[in-house]
């Protein structure tokens, strides 16, 4: 193994959680009622099947704007809560000194995830970072990691993916890469096929132990 690459929200830092948190409650203002199940299969991927769906189940009041600008405000009001996931940071720490290259592809914006990195001190680790805004297409689709994979210089059997959401895994296995996923509380009930295998955290298995297993 050469190189690890991995996904951002909900991985890194459970951000899925709080915007759940945060969508279900002003939607229920607006007289919807928005399920785990609906928002969970749209992480990973860009926003717009979920405000549809929001349209869907609320009334005629609904306006995406307003409702985005609301849901902006709820979540930096209670951002400043989020911590790393339990074990990233030893993942992270043993890739560096295991000397593999390290990319992060995420279907979210360059300014969002630069801004989580830089704050928990760990934007040095990455040696290359693909967003959104380097693609045409998100996850699903698997050119953000195809880029990564290109840009770290590596073949695609020399990678691990780390994932918690479906459309992530879809988007690594499309790639060609091993994926092991770490789903969240909003992808835990979620069912995953084509994977390596499952980790509750990283702090299940350490990151040796991880790779001991892959490459049985």
């Amino acid at each position: 193994m050469k190189a690890v690459i991995f996904d951002f929200d909900g991985l890194i830092i459970d951000t899925e959680s709080l915007w759940f948190e945060v969508f279900r409650d002003i939607t229920l203002e607006y007289g919807g009622e928005l399920t785990l199940t609906d928002y969970s299969s749209t992480i990973g991927t860009t926003s717009e099947s979920l405000y549809q769906h929001i349209e869907k189940i609320t009334n005629e009041k609904y306006n995406q704007d307003e409702f985005e600008m609301k849901t902006n405000e709820r979540y930096d009001l209670k951002k400043g809560e989020l911590i790393l996931r339990e074990g990233v940071l030893d993942y992270i720490e043993t890739a560096s000194n295991n000397g593999l290259k390290m990319a992060l592809a995420t279907s979210s914006s360059r300014k969002w995830v630069e801004g989580f990195l830089t704050k928990f001190k760990l934007i040095q680790y990455f040696d290359v970072i693909r967003t959104k805004d380097d693609v045409k297409k998100v996850k699903p689709d698997p050119e953000l990691y195809l880029q990564a994979t290109k840009a770290l210089g590596v073949d695609s059997s020399e990678v691990i993916v780390f994932e918690d959401s479906k459309n992530g895994l879809t988007a690594a296995l499309a790639a060609g890469l091993a994926c092991v996923m770490v789903p969240n509380a909003v992808t835990r009930h979620l069912e995953f096929e084509g994977h390596a295998f499952t980790l509750n955290s990283m702090s299940d298995m350490s990151f040796d132990q991880v790779i001991e297993r892959l490459t049985v």
